[in-house]
């Protein structure tokens, strides 16, 4: 991409997940009785800051979703539909397993406030 000034920046790179997010996807479709099953991963208008993220199990992707797989093969697929891609372009998804609970958790450098929650954000 080249910038005002004439330089030249890398572009952003595609959303990725974890292989530990990727397997715990797996694990929470083979609990569900739903072993095929990926991950939604949407953005939402809503939240304290704005945006949210969404997260739900779906059996395959939509028409036009983006399909995330780990690059080691293992694990179970993200879904992504073309206006969250937007809002995710750079983001990682990872597994956090805490002291205050097991969840999804979004590093995204698009993201320039959030809240306690962790689900909601904004962007500049």
């Amino acid at each position: 991409m080249t910038m005002p000034d004439g330089s030249q920046t890398a572009p952003s790179p595609p959303f990725r997940a974890t292989p530990r997010a990727h397997r715990q996807i797996a694990e929470i479709a083979a609990r569900e009785g739903r072993p095929r099953a990926g991950l939604r991963l949407a953005v939402e208008a809503g939240g304290c800051s704005g945006l949210q993220y969404k997260f739900e199990l779906a059996d395959e992707p939509e028409a036009g979703d983006t399909v995330v797989r780990a690059e080691d093969g293992t694990g179970a697929p993200v879904f992504i539909d073309p206006v969250s891609l937007d809002f995710l372009q750079g983001a990682e998804l990872d597994w956090a397993d805490a002291l205050m609970g097991a969840h999804f958790a979004v590093r995204n450098p698009q993201a320039v406030s959030g809240c306690g929650c962790g689900v909601s954000f904004a962007v500049g």
